[in-house]
């Protein structure tokens, strides 16, 4: 089934019926739709249920897959979202679905088995709004296994509740989120002016609105990072720079865990610096030492990444090591230098380019 425009006459006026709704933008997501979509639909929901997929201008088939897909299951409907733009295609999809609860997908993800069971289950019980759990990241080949075990680690991402926490309770944002349609409205939607951090910001509307939410370790979904160096840092760099956006409209709201990459980098940029000036001799002597004092920060950090690539967290054999000494640093100096740039200068027009692959590499 095919909708042209987002909305449907009926939307408005299910709100009380038993039902839930499943919403998942896409752009050039052919090698990871299919299952996706698959991990959705094998969901089990106490009343009816549809999957809104809303479909950017996709240059690798996946508009051609969705078709095929919806096809063969009537609960599969699609809308367009010909700007690309991840919260534009989310209020698209919210606009056309039928049923009360929203549950968003990335076509990334895979859902648990047990995943939206569970995740109303909790709602009910916790009277929450928003309803998230664990991202627990997984590769399918060596740098993809890489990139997902610094997801899956503290040190990666920075410990945030649904990168591997294990206390359930009261939480800043969720992950993906299954949520009350009628807090959404409530609240407006998802700002179609933030391109990265979209939920994040719609979670603190939510909460500055009275309601709550929740964090459940018990609600896992898998992830699929980028599969190549050049879309990671893209990614990377679009993120951390819509992070310095949103620390510039929400001064007092931001986590101090996000200010550890820009630090860094200022460091190393330091570092840099300084040792020009200590190799030319503009700088000797005793105002040479001084200004070494500069390095330590970025050897304790050289020093945390090989604890962390030596270690459990660096996966099994040497190359699995090697992979994780040079992802921890280009996601940590992207972002950073993203954040930066962001803070600085805003993220104006500034868009995940990840998602249309690699220069002159198609996508698989």
């Amino acid at each position: 089934m095919h909708v042209e425009e987002p909305g449907r006459p009926e939307a408005a006026s299910a709100t009380t019926d038993p039902g839930v709704t499943f919403v998942m933008p896409v752009l050039n997501e052919r090698a990871y739709l299919r299952r996706a979509v698959e991990s959705t639909l094998a969901q089990v929901v106490p009343g009816p249920s549809e999957l809104i997929l809303a479909l950017g201008p996709s240059t690798d088939g996946t508009t051609e897959l969705a078709r095929e897909l919806a096809a063969a299951d009537p609960r599969i409907v699609l809308v367009d979202n010909p700007d690309a733009d991840i919260p534009i295609g989310l209020n698209r999809a919210i606009r056309a679905g039928r049923y009360p609860t929203i549950v968003r997908v990335d076509a990334h993800s895979e859902l648990e088995a047990e995943y939206t069971r569970r995740a109303l289950a909790t709602l009910d019980r916790t009277g929450a709004a928003n309803v998230g759990g664990v991202m627990r990241a997984d590769g399918r080949a060596p740098f993809q296994r890489a990139v997902a075990r610094a997801y899956n680690s503290p040190v990666g991402l920075g410990g945030g509740a649904y990168h591997g926490g294990t206390r359930e309770g009261e939480a800043e944002s969720a992950y993906l989120g299954v949520m009350r349609r009628a807090v959404i409205d409530e609240v407006g939607g998802f700002d179609e002016t933030i391109r990265r951090g979209e939920d994040w910001e719609l979670n603190l509307r939510i909460r500055r609105a009275g309601h709550l939410v929740w964090f459940d370790p018990t609600l896992s979904v898998t992830y699929w990072p980028r599969e190549s160096w050049p879309r990671l840092v893209r990614q990377f760099f679009a993120t951390g720079r819509w992070r310095g956006e949103l620390v510039r409209r929400y001064r007092h709201r931001n986590s101090a865990r996000f200010f550890a990459p820009p630090l860094l980098v200022l460091d190393v940029v330091l570092a840099v610096i300084v040792a020009v000036l200590q190799l030319t001799g503009i700088v000797s002597g005793w105002s040479s030492a001084a200004a070494s004092v500069i390095y330590l920060p970025v050897a304790a950090y050289v020093v945390l990444v090989l604890i962390v690539g030596i270690g459990p967290g660096g996966g099994k054999g040497w190359r699995d090591k090697l992979w994780t000494f040079a992802v921890l640093p280009t996601m940590h100096l992207s972002w950073g230098s993203g954040f930066l740039i962001g803070v600085a200068r805003g993220a104006h027009d500034t868009v995940d380019t990840s998602r249309l692959g690699d220069r002159n590499t198609p996508l698989p």
